[in-house]
């Protein structure tokens, strides 16, 4: 067995010679051809191939001689797949960054947070062929220097498509707006999730205003020091709220309009009980004759979105299919879940997946799913989404809950996130359950990930965590959604110019689609 040792009293060490790299490349690589669930509309759509692009990084990661040149050359390694589920993370006896801000550690709870300057920036969709950013929130006391609204040209003496196209191997994403919202994001922050060498000691950022070119050194602070105006957040003038729970905020018309506004935080924990409040509510007070509006361009991802369809459309609709890519992580995978499932709670990230006690699940991966890795298929059949909601026969057609909404239906949706809220989104236009206004939604989704501690072969010495896709999502209109997101029906890109009315604009165009616009 080969070692590699840091010279000091003969300790592996973490990044091993260049042998062991070059074979653990070499393992990365087989693992991916045979275990991901690659998205081919994906692939067509950015021009990419992720296993020729992979091997790009070979170099990088044989030459490595330090922690953080191996994790950011692993990091480039895994991103080149264009998905923004993947990431790689610190693990025990792993390689180490001296400031972790910004990564995934496992086996820790500690986390640090990023510094960062006393300005947002967006992306200004009004051109996709070419990446614009502004301003979009300056913190208090800053006031006087940048402003809301000014154009972004350079950062740090680098244009910004020069920038953008130096950072984007660094970036998780699975479409180009999703990418431009995460470069947009990160840009002010030091984190992490790009090497040192992109940082000076403050952020250089050169403003444009009107016909004023100006160039500004911001500091990097504690984000627990900084006040923001919020001003491009989401509000709904004309409305009120109501009450707020961890899945969405309620509003209600200040005029008596026959809609509420549902401000969706996300389909969590909490989702079934949260909605089952929304329904009893509507019910007291008389509004199930309403339309909704839900504002999903904050959204997080998580589970059980048809259980809120159930309830939020009126008419039957076909739930998101999901399948699984055989390959051997299938047998220890189907082994995970039936550990969850014998401790009563099949679960991802501490969110129930299924609603029954997933014994659909189960029946599923028991039979057709081993079936299938027995004889050596590439993929299991379809099936409703993780069994969520129904059974592997089932048709994946659900009916309105007893208690449901019987107005019109419309979302928000934009490109900031994605996962569950792409398939919430996918179900609504897929099914022409309502009206969609804005962006599509970040694109990503699939059934499951595997995740793996690496080591080097033929050592018990640990690396780093790295994850595989190991299931397509199946929008209901039968095309996988991973890179492929829904298309909404009245696009409204976001902009500098309409930045701080925003949240109005799509109000209004949903009052105007509803008839109710004064």
């Amino acid at each position: 067995m080969v070692t590699a040792c840091d010279g000091k009293k003969g300790v592996p060490s973490p990044i091993g010679t260049p042998e062991q790299r070059a074979a653990l490349f070499d393992y990365i690589l087989e693992r991916t051809a045979d275990r991901e669930a690659f998205s081919p509309v994906k692939n067509a759509t950015l021009g990419i191939d992720p296993l020729v692009d992979m091997e790009r990084h070979r170099d990088a990661v044989v030459s490595a001689s330090t922690d953080i040149e191996l994790f950011y050359a692993l990091a480039r390694l895994s991103n080149a797949r264009r998905d923004r589920h993947l990431e790689i993370a610190l693990v025990p006896g792993g390689v180490e960054l001296p400031d972790a801000a910004g990564v995934a550690r496992i086996g820790s709870d500690a986390e640090t947070s990023a510094h960062r300057a006393p300005v947002k920036l967006l992306p200004d969709y009004s051109n996709p062929a070419a990446l614009q950013l502004f301003v979009s929130d300056v913190a208090a006391g800053w006031e006087d220097r940048p402003r809301v609204g000014d154009r972004v040209l350079s950062v740090n003496g680098q244009p910004v498509a020069t920038y953008l196209n130096a950072i984007e191997p660094y970036i998780r994403y699975s479409t180009v707006p999703n990418l431009w919202w995460n470069a947009a994001n990160l840009i002010p922050q030091r984190s992490a999730l790009l090497p040192p060498q992109f940082y000076r000691e403050n952020l250089r950022i050169e403003l444009q205003r009107a016909d004023e070119r100006f160039t500004l050194s911001l500091p990097y602070l504690r984000p627990d020091s900084l006040t923001w105006t919020d001003i491009v957040e989401p509000r709904y003038d004309g409305f009120r709220s109501v009450t707020g729970t961890s899945t969405f905020d309620l509003h209600v018309s200040n005029d008596d309009l026959p809609v509420i506004v549902l401000g969706w935080h996300g389909f969590r924990e909490d989702l079934v009980r949260d909605i089952d409040s929304l329904v009893a509510w509507a019910a007291r007070h008389d509004a199930l004759g309403h339309s909704v509006i839900v504002d999903a361009t904050r959204s997080r991802g998580g589970s059980n979105g048809a259980y809120a369809m159930q309830r939020l459309a009126s008419r039957p609709f076909k739930v998101p299919f999901g399948n699984l890519r055989m390959s051997d992580v299938i047998a220890p995978f189907i082994a995970q879940k039936r550990a969850e499932y014998e401790r009563g709670r099949v679960d991802d990230g501490g969110v129930a997946e299924t609603l029954d006690n997933g014994s659909w699940l189960m029946d599923w991966l028991d039979t057709d799913v081993t079936r299938a890795l027995e004889a050596g298929d590439e993929y299991s059949n379809d099936v409703p989404f993780k069994l969520a909601h129904a059974p592997k026969e089932s048709d994946g057609v659900l009916e309105p809950a007893p208690l449901h909404f019987t107005g019109s239906l419309v979302v928000f949706s934009g490109p900031r996130r994605g996962s569950h809220l792409d398939q919430f989104v996918a179900t609504v236009v897929d099914n022409d359950l309502g009206y969609v206004i804005g962006m599509p939604a970040g694109g990503y989704s699939n059934t499951w990930e595997w995740e793996e501690t690496l080591t080097f072969p033929e050592t018990d010495q640990a690396v780093v965590q790295f994850m595989w896709s190991i299931g397509h999502t199946i929008r209901p209109n039968g095309e996988i959604l991973e890179g492929n997101p829904a298309q909404v029906h009245e696009v409204v890109p976001l902009t500098r110019e309409n930045a701080t009315e925003y949240y109005q604009i799509l109000l209004e165009r949903a009052l105007h689609h509803l008839g109710l616009l004064r």
